[in-house]
This record gives structure tokens, C-alpha cells and sequence, in this order.
């Protein structure tokens, strides 16, 4: 894994968390809800690609 991706996911975490403060001190609990759970799915759909190398090496290396 590259250390860029990490900074990525950082950086939407951060991003996550400060709008998702604003909008519950706003009162709109729900939108909350939804900008963190697309941050969530935004990070899973960059992290699927690494996961699914590391299932292709690990099978690999028990075929041997």
C-alpha cells in the first residue's frame, strides 16, 4: 500500500468527522448519518482493490 492512499483516508476522515460535527450541532442528526456513512463507503471502494491483492498472495502462497 502506498503512503498516499493512507493520507487519502486520513483526509477524508477528517473531512468526515468536521462536517459531520457541524451537522449534528445544526441539529440535522441525519444528514450526520449519511456523510459518514459515504465517507465510509467512499474508503471501502479505495481499499477493495488492496484486499483483494492481499487474498490473491496469501492464495498463492498456500498453493505452493
Amino acid at each position: 500500500m502506498e503512503i498516499n492512499m493512507i493520507f487519502k483516508i486520513a483526509a477524508v476522515g477528517i473531512v468526515v468527522s468536521i462536517i459531520n460535527q457541524v451537522l449534528k450541532h445544526s441539529g440535522r442528526d441525519e444528514q450526520a448519518y449519511l456523510v459518514s456513512l459515504a465517507g465510509l463507503l467512499i474508503v471501502l471502494f479505495w481499499i477493495i482493490p488492496y484486499i483483494l491483492e492481499l487474498f490473491k498472495t496469501i492464495k498463492q502462497l498456500f498453493l505452493l
